[in-house]
């Protein structure tokens, strides 16, 4: 509902812009700009969809044959110490745990289509155990949180888009996505534990924190002293060997659970095909909005607004045009990738600005849509503290994934 206010909200402005230019500036070529820019997006927007069909279908095949091999399981085993203890309301053994762990695990490795309903089943596991079933339990609450973050180790989608978009390295974001997306969890976790007290000194968590705070933080501290050209080169580097060992560890995992991964690749990749096309009309509404809202002037009216702003107080301002993809990011996934995706389009895959709109795309989920479908699902109308404690974990992700692009491409 929120998306639809708007996307209509985008035509009406672009409308009453247009007309302005016309009845005080005399601009009537604006009409024509303006319908030819939706002619042109909703052109994109089929060629961006139809281009993803064979990425979509290479990497949901070779996660299909990992998920059979058993690495959503390993990573569950992985994280078990660590989830008993944010998660103290559930009861040793209970299945809502399992559900938990194969949720999170499919986030981290960008499963979105296994994670969604994975989240739901872990929802309903965990209203089995709730005694008001209107009202979140904490357990709910640090669950959600953790989905909004959006920890993500693997943006597939993010690079996906920078690739068709003509990006020379489109794993060139994937270092940077991966520390803001581990700030914003990080402090969300911490943010919950205080409000639910649970004891942020406990021995499992002090490590788990300390020991992925200590990597990111070596990370960091490494690239830092790196000439400019190399920490972009490094960071590549990582990124494209990550992906290329997790392809084999899928695969090692899949023959030695002894899988069938020819046809498991192959059910995967018609997931993936049929992903591709399933977006096609969601990518037209939401680019052709957007390509009318920009050809009317009122997106630049805006981003000159924030840029004077941001400019007198001494701060550069160079990232403001990827501002809208921070905006749009907790409405909608969609909307949020369709200015992604124009931003791409108008400066080019490559530019400083269009990087910053990749970071802030991978850096957290679409909190509102997560709390409506995840508590809509069960049932559930009080969501307590839900909203503020999420988009805390939103504005981190944000702020970081904006410094975080200034640190590897500014």
């Amino acid at each position: 509902m929120v998306l639809n206010y708007i996307w209509i909200a985008f035509f009406a402005i672009a409308f009453l812009v247009a007309l302005g230019a016309t009845l005080f500036d005399g601009n009537i070529a604006i009409w024509s700009q303006i319908m030819e820019a939706s002619f042109t997006s909703a052109e994109q927007a089929f060629k961006i969809s139809i281009g993803l069909t064979g990425i979509l279908s290479l990497w949901m095949g070779l996660m299909k044959i990992g998920e059979r091999g058993g690495v959503i399981h390993f990573f569950g085993r992985l994280i078990s110490p660590l989830f008993s203890r944010l998660f103290p309301g559930i009861p040793k053994g209970h299945p809502a745990m399992g559900s938990i762990f194969m949720n999170v695990s499919a986030n981290m490795l960008g499963l979105d289509n296994a994670a969604t309903p994975l989240g739901l089943k872990a929802m309903q596991e965990l209203q089995s155990l709730n005694d008001k079933k209107d009202t979140a339990t904490d357990a709910m609450l640090m669950f959600l949180v953790l989905n909004a973050s959006g920890l993500c180790l693997i943006p597939i989608g993010v690079m996906m888009y920078r690739s068709q978009c003509g990006a020379a390295n489109p794993t060139d974001v994937f270092v940077p996505i991966m520390i803001a997306t581990f700030l914003a969890t990080l402090v969300g976790i911490i943010a919950l534990c205080i409000k639910q007290r649970i004891n942020m000194l406990d021995k499992v968590i002090l490590s788990w924190i300390g020991g992925l705070t200590l990597f990111i933080g070596s990370v960091i501290g490494y690239l830092s002293t790196l000439p400019e050209e190399q920490v972009a080169e490094y960071s590549s580097f990582a990124a494209n060997f990550l992906l290329f060992t997790l392809i084999i560890g899928f695969l090692a995992a899949g023959f030695r659970k002894k899988v069938n991964m020819y046809d498991s690749f192959i059910e995967g990749a018609k997931d993936g095909f049929k992903t591709a096309v399933m977006i096609i009309p969601y990518l037209v509404a939401v680019l052709v909005a957007i390509g009318m809202f920009r050809a009317s002037g009122a997106m630049g009216v805006i981003t000159d607004w924030i840029t004077q702003g941001v400019s007198a107080l001494g701060i550069d301002a160079e990232w403001v045009g990827a501002l809208p993809t921070a905006l749009m990011k907790p409405l909608s996934g969609s909307g949020s990738r369709g200015m992604m995706v124009d931003v791409m389009n108008t400066y080019g895959a490559d530019a400083f600005v269009s990087r910053v709109a990749s970071c802030l795309q991978g850096s957290t989920d679409t909190t509102f849509y997560i709390l409506a479908v995840y508590f809509g699902s069960v049932g559930v109308k009080k969501t307590r503290y839900a909203v503020p404690y999420a988009l805390l974990a939103d504005v981190v992700g944000s702020v970081s994934a904006i410094l975080v692009a200034y640190f590897f491409f500014g």
